[in-house]
């Protein structure tokens, strides 16, 4: 079992739940820093049928969580709690609502302390996105996690990430802390000639995500690049289809998608760049799909995300490039680590 470094012989344990849109992943973390589950766990989240259900399959996927690994509830000192944004540092739902929270009840909704209520534990909560950057920093640092510091972008249908320091995720007075997908970026010499400035769905012009997520592809790369190719096969597909197989035409060293996603990488050195002037991290982590793709692609696109990384000279020697691991598990667990940092066991 992964391990993220020996804490204390106590018999406590945390559990950490991920919530999404369609399912809710558990796990358990013991006082020596194992994870007690090796695999996903999931359970149906029931966030579109409100918020009294979604809470009642909390509850569900944590007692799922301690069935299957046989520990009693008698030895859970806190649970760690991830969903996807925006959220209040302390896990209030946007009072504007969300992508998995579009029903207006869940405007404005406690879901930190209403599983904290339901459960009587205590509950440390955590966007998803930082939950995922909080387990990178631990399982890649192991026992010196407590004295490093990281960043992580993370590309999906977003752009997610953290910033991880001295151990602990910066939050912010509000909670937004972190969103790197919506930092602005130089777009001189990333566009091609003719392109036009890529429009983020959160109103920016030129912010990270509008390039380096799917929908940057499906709305702002694609489309240009299929002006530039006419006859390719991804020409004859609906967009939103073709952006999802693109990664697939990346893999097999497509001229087209390399293009697509050569900007993508571009984009998130520019990021990484910027955070290198701003925090000066020990590290730099790199999630998603590309993380999921081919060996040889994975590897090709990280190589151009360090590339396009402007660092000096020092901070080159010292600085690490690594992908976010166990991907699909990253988000429980690190909800899980947060909540051991809150509670130590």
């Amino acid at each position: 079992m992964p391990s993220i470094g020996e804490m204390s012989n106590s018999s406590g344990v945390i559990v950490g739940i991920d919530n999404g849109g369609t399912k809710n992943n558990v796990t358990v973390l013991d006082a020596s820093g194992r994870f007690l589950i090796d695999h996903m766990i999931e359970v149906p989240s029931r966030v579109t049928e409100g918020t009294a259900p979604a809470i009642d399959a909390l509850e569900a996927a944590f007692l799922h969580g301690l069935e299957i690994t046989g520990v009693e509830r008698s030895r859970v000192r806190a649970v760690g709690l991830d969903t996807p944004g925006p959220a209040s540092a302390d896990g209030v739902i946007s009072s504007k609502g969300a992508t998995n929270f579009a029903l207006p009840e869940w405007w404005g909704f406690d879901v930190r302390l209403a599983l904290q209520e339901r459960l009587h534990l205590p509950v440390v909560y955590t966007n998803d996105g930082n939950a995922a950057a909080m387990y990178a920093h631990y399982a890649h640092f192991g026992f010196a996690a407590s004295h490093r510091s990281s960043v992580s972008a993370i590309v999906g249908t977003g752009l997610g990430g953290g910033v991880v320091e001295n151990g602990e995720v910066v939050r912010g007075a509000a909670g937004m802390a972190g969103e790197l997908g919506h930092v602005h970026i130089p777009m001189d010499g990333l566009l091609q000639e003719g392109q036009s400035a890529p429009q983020c769905n959160c109103g920016f012009v030129g912010d990270a995500e509008s390039v380096a997520s799917l929908t940057g592809i499906r709305k702002n790369l694609l489309p240009y690049w299929l002006i530039r190719y006419p006859y390719h096969d991804l020409a004859a597909m609906p967009i939103d289809e073709a952006a999802k197989a693109l990664r697939g035409y990346g893999e097999r060293g497509d001229e087209m998608a390399r293009h697509v996603f050569e900007q993508q990488a571009m984009a998130i050195g520019r990021l990484f760049t910027i955070a290198a002037n701003f925090t000066d991290p020990h590290a730099y982590f790199l999630g998603g799909g590309v993380v999921e793709a081919a060996p040889s692609f994975r590897d090709w696109f990280l190589d151009t995300v360090r590339e396009h990384t402007l660092l000096r000279e020092e901070q080159r020697e010292v600085a690490e490039f690594a992908l976010v691991p166990d991907l699909d598990m990253a988000g429980a667990r690190g909800a899980a680590v947060a909540a051991r940092n809150a509670h130590p066991l």
